[in-house]
């Protein structure tokens, strides 16, 4: 195949990749978007439906994902598409002391950081949650929360980039960068050359096989996280549900009294718009591997229904399992590397990816052209910042595949 010319091409097809490739091409960048498989078949194809406020961190974590919050309003309109968005709220559920206490504080530092959060005793919850279980002492709650499609949205996201002009190659393997000296002057794909100056790893959990790829440490990690899925079911959930154990488990926090959960176990529950629930989750390491062990189901199964007890009745019909990008400090990597001239790392987003895509979008959309209303984040969100973790190793990267098979609905869990 001829080479081609892009003037930026965006490694993955995610809803990460799908918002970086729709704002360059809205900036008027000739956009080139590669993905292994298709939009929706990584991370973005198998996660929750959350944007939830209440689980981020105080500080930058808790910045971005307000004003990408606050994107979503208009997305809709914006993609002219629906996404599924419901402001529905979200909540979540306090079972012991020790989990009283973690969220005590952690609900003041969200209300100084500006979010509208309330903790309810186990009566106030169960009026907005009665499917919680008595044993269930109280909740935060937050209006704020809200909840989208992540299969809609990927393929909106697509679209819109495309309606802008962007070319999309579906199962089209990133191989190798070109270079000229230390400048990116194109790309070796599975489907001949491109020619480009510009090149955006948003590989999700695989962001750090195509760093290795282009000689590019990336430290990005994968981390395992599963989600049972059942049959259709009447309305059982109102928003967005969590426990305060998954929070902890997600920020690897210390509570008083409390070990962390195996596989990293804690509730989040959602329903679709079909009927289907959404019952997570688990956070483990497992590098590339995709197949929990029936355990990972199990602990999933019966922390869910000591939690809403009337789950024990629900049918579950498969499991989806998805590879988070994990940094190690909770926020994604957005930044050009100082050794090679024309790549851009944006991954790393973990469990946020959903809620973070809009102003994801715009960050590398003002990294890129040099717009201001974003530039504050950046100096933040570096490659060679210290609380990072390693970079993974290269035997292992040589070893792992990308994903190779698309999903199979736009419709989430449908």
């Amino acid at each position: 195949m001829n080479a081609t010319t892009s003037e930026a091409v965006v490694v993955g097809g995610g809803v990460i990749g799908a918002s970086i490739a729709w704002r360059l091409a809205q900036a008027g960048s000739a956009v080139t978007v590669l993905d292994s498989a298709a939009p929706g078949a990584g991370a973005s194809g198998s996660c929750d439906k959350a944007i939830f406020l209440q689980s981020k961190r105080p500080g930058l974590p808790m910045r971005m994902a307000k004003e990408s919050r606050s994107l979503y309003s208009t997305l809709s309109e914006e993609l002219d598409a629906d996404i599924e968005f419901s402001p529905g709220g979200g909540m979540v559920a306090i079972e012991s002391d020790a989990h009283m206490d973690f969220m005590q504080g952690f609900i003041a530092e969200q209300r100084r950081a500006g979010i509208a959060v309330d903790l309810l005793d186990g009566d106030e919850a169960r009026s907005l949650q009665p499917a919680l279980a008595d044993h269930v002492l109280g909740a935060s709650y937050s209006p704020e929360d809200a909840e989208v499609n992540p299969l809609a949205l990927n393929a909106a996201l697509i679209d819109a980039a495309v309606r802008c002009g962007a070319r999309v190659r579906r199962h089209c393997e990133f191989r190798t960068v070109i270079r000229r000296g230390d400048r990116v002057v194109g790309v070796e794909t599975s489907l001949g050359r491109i020619d480009t100056g510009l090149v955006i790893n948003a590989a999700g959990p695989y962001a750090g096989i195509v760093g290795h790829r282009a000689g590019v440490a990336t430290p990005v990690r994968p981390r395992r996280g599963t989600i049972l899925i059942s049959e259709a079911q009447p309305p059982m959930v109102t928003g967005n549900l969590l426990c305060a154990q998954y929070v902890a488990a997600k920020h690897l926090a210390s509570m008083p009294g409390a070990e962390q959960p195996p596989y990293g176990i804690g509730l989040s529950l959602g329903q679709t718009a079909s009927g289907t629930l959404l019952i997570g989750g688990s956070r483990e390491f497992a590098g590339f591997d995709k197949h929990p062990p029936r355990d990972v189901l199990a602990g999933i199964a019966a922390h869910a229904a000591r939690v809403v007890p009337s789950l024990r009745n629900v049918r579950i019909i498969r499991a989806m399992t998805g590879l988070r990008p994990y940094t190690g400090d909770g926020l994604p990597i957005i930044a050009r590397d100082s050794r090679l001239d024309g790549w851009i790392t944006a991954a790393g987003h973990e469990g946020d990816g959903i809620a973070l895509a809009p102003i994801t979008g715009l960050i590398v959309r003002d990294l890129v052209t040099g717009e201001q209303s974003t530039q504050e984040y950046l100096p933040h969100l570096r490659s060679d910042r210290n609380t990072l973790l390693a970079a993974p190793d290269p035997d292992e990267l040589s070893q792992a595949q990308a994903p190779t098979s698309p999903p199979t609905s736009r419709k989430q869990a449908s």
